[in-house]
């Protein structure tokens, strides 16, 4: 592949390494110098990213041996947050978390899992089974949705319910969203960027986290290029539309497993 070539597939691919880099360490700027260590090491050495499947799987690729030879900490601005989140790590399977971050948030195919993580295709697809299931039942809790259109409501909401979450309410408008989150504190936040009446759900987290405090939230948009671009601060959780049913059940576990909500029933 020609240099301009690569250069651009990094370029577009890049994002969506930061979102991966910040899910995985629980902080911005820590996932960023990962991303950008990822950057220098691709620079140093082209092969790393041109020789694989794809120059995308490659960066993630050279991501990956970055991230293990430095023990994958979970790093977070609360060292609080930082031990509890430790503590429940030691109690997942080496590496499955990676693999279901990679399969069902990213959307790489398992094959290209394997060849990221430097495993076969079958240890890839028992990795994020088991992230699935040890996830799903560490912690359940109170979600609020903050969703304008009726039917992907219905389907965020039966998707939260089945995994053993309760769903406080469903807001159409940043004003119902306050309203209902003073009712009954949610433990997680799953919010639409554009509402019902032209009202920004980011707005509407951005009330909520300032009168109830810090908690996890998963944002769902069209276009989460947007989102991530380093100028300002960034979700963990960032599901693009149209999203599919593992992307949602993979975030709600991983944000109730990581928060450091104290309200939190294991």
């Amino acid at each position: 592949m020609a240099t301009g070539d690569l250069s651009q597939a990094i370029g577009t691919a890049l994002p969506y390494l930061r979102r991966y880099a910040r899910a995985l360490t629980g902080s911005q700027s820590t996932g960023d110098n990962y991303a950008a260590a990822t950057l220098e090491a691709i620079l140093a050495d082209r092969s790393a990213a041109s020789e694989a499947s794809s120059p995308k799987v490659g960066m993630f690729k050279v991501f990956h041996g970055i991230w293990v030879s430095t023990g994958a900490p979970v790093v977070d601005e609360n060292e609080a947050a930082a031990a509890k989140a430790q503590a429940r790590l030691s109690k997942l399977t080496t590496n499955s978390r990676e693999a279901l971050l990679l399969h069902s948030i990213e959307e790489f195919e398992l094959p290209e899992v394997g060849e990221i993580m430097q495993i076969d295709t079958a240890e890839a697809e028992q990795l994020v089974t088991l992230a699935r299931q040890e996830m799903a039942d560490a912690v359940t809790g109170r979600v609020l949705i903050i969703e304008d259109e009726a039917i992907i409501a219905m389907d965020l909401e039966s998707i939260v319910s089945e995994l053993g979450h309760k769903v406080t309410g469903v807001a159409r408008t940043r004003a119902a969203a306050v309203e209902l989150a003073a009712k009954e504190t949610p433990d997680l936040v799953l919010a639409d960027i554009q509402l019902a009446d032209n009202s920004s759900g980011i707005d509407a987290v951005n009330d909520i986290l300032k009168a109830l405090g810090d908690r996890p939230v998963i944002f769902i948009t069209a276009f989460p290029e947007r989102l991530l671009t380093g100028e300002r601060p960034e979700p963990a959780f960032l599901i693009s539309k149209p999203y599919s049913e593992d992307q949602v059940r993979s975030a709600v576990s991983q944000a109730m497993f990581f928060s450091s909500t104290e309200t939190l029933r294991a």
